[in-house]
């Protein structure tokens, strides 16, 4: 993808093409990485559970 396709990319796709590079930058092996962003997607789901307005944290 180019530079300018990149800037016109919506924000999921650019924070994507960030991680890829950070991960092969620094040589990360892929099974490492998969384990690691489970445990970040996981929480991220969690975090929006928790904000969620149907979430048991919320009053009525």
């Amino acid at each position: 993808m180019s530079n300018n396709g990149l800037e016109n990319a919506p924000e999921d796709v650019k924070l994507a093409v960030d991680l890829i590079y950070l991960l092969e930058s620094n040589e990360i092996d892929p099974r490492t990485a998969l384990s690691a962003l489970n445990m970040v997607k996981q929480d991220l789901e969690r975090k929006i559970r928790e904000d969620s307005p149907n979430s048991d944290s919320s009053s009525e």
